[in-house]
């Protein structure tokens, strides 16, 4: 058994890179002080009244989900007045059932936004990114332009897009899948073009030097070689927005995350704590369903 020797090579950092690296740790120091101080002095940097109170009380109710009352709950639970006198009566097993029949309805609200808005979001970033991408000879002008697409548009957050869009369309899913797809297709197309970027020019140019248009160049050097990678990025950013799209809500888009504004609102942790379940179980349901596909492209 022979054994090779290895021969490993030591960077030693020059005085000025070791210069440049402390000065660049005392400036973030100094910005943690400037932070800290500013904020005390504000006094802005507080736990607010009774946390503890408020920290072991949110818990209970955190760990009692609310779905567990539909087999549980008070089936005559009276709501009283400060003097003894009945308010109203509930069955909240009733009550939690119909909660929970909104959550679903919700829950498929949220899948469709996300999946609508990822698949448009797709489709506008394709011819952007083959622009954009260097090696496939677009004029440098054009390929600035795209680039400034997508950089735009990854820089700009879903919530930003998605109150500029209320204000245009109004309230509903609509105004969220166009959020989703404004935000998306700026990874989309960073994502596109990094894989249009990293083919073998040999393909390429074998297909060009038989007379291919770009067209022609694009769907049969291109496009089967970059399918996978393709396909792979849509599941990861799909999944992605599937998260996105829970927190949509706060901007009248529907879905999971309405009902995750109306509970943290109304501070009702037990039915927060059943959605955010849901939320859990959807993405993990999906992540694991696009590992599948992924290993079965490879």
């Amino acid at each position: 058994m022979s054994i090779q020797r290895v021969n490993t090579i030591k960077i030693n950092p020059t005085p000025r890179h070791k210069f440049s690296f402390i000065a660049l740790g005392l400036a973030y120091v100094l910005l943690i002080f400037i932070c800290l101080s500013s904020l005390i002095s504000e006094h802005e940097l507080t736990l607010g009244r009774n946390p503890i109170a408020n920290l072991i009380k949110t818990t209970q109710d955190f760990i009692r989900p609310s779905f567990i009352d539909t087999w549980l709950g008070d089936t005559h639970l009276e709501y009283k007045s400060d003097d003894g006198k009945v308010l109203r009566v509930e069955n909240r097993q009733q009550v939690e059932k119909n909660y929970l029949a909104g959550l679903a309805r919700a829950t498929w609200t949220t899948l469709r936004i996300a999946t609508l808005g990822s698949l448009l979001a797709a489709l506008f970033a394709l011819p952007i990114a083959i622009i954009a991408a260097k090696n496939l000879g677009a004029p440098r002008l054009f390929s600035a332009v795209a680039q400034g697409l997508l950089d735009i548009s990854r820089s700009i957050h879903t919530l930003v897009f998605g109150l500029v869009i209320v204000g245009i369309i109004g309230l509903g899913p609509t105004a969220g899948i166009l959020a989703i797809a404004f935000h998306s297709t700026g990874t989309y197309g960073k994502l596109f073009a990094e894989a249009i970027e990293s083919l073998d020019m040999g393909a390429i140019d074998a297909v060009r030097s038989v007379g291919a248009n770009r067209i022609q160049v694009f769907r049969h050097a291109v496009l089967p070689a970059v399918l996978p990678q393709f396909v792979s990025s849509h599941l990861y950013i799909w999944e992605f927005n599937i998260r996105d799209s829970t927190i949509l809500g706060i901007i009248g888009a529907g879905g999971l995350g309405q009902l995750i504004t109306e509970a943290t609102s109304l501070f009702q942790w037990g039915r927060l704590s059943t959605v955010l379940i849901v939320v859990f179980l959807l993405v993990y349901s999906f992540n694991n369903l696009s590992q599948k596909i992924r290993t079965a492209l490879l």
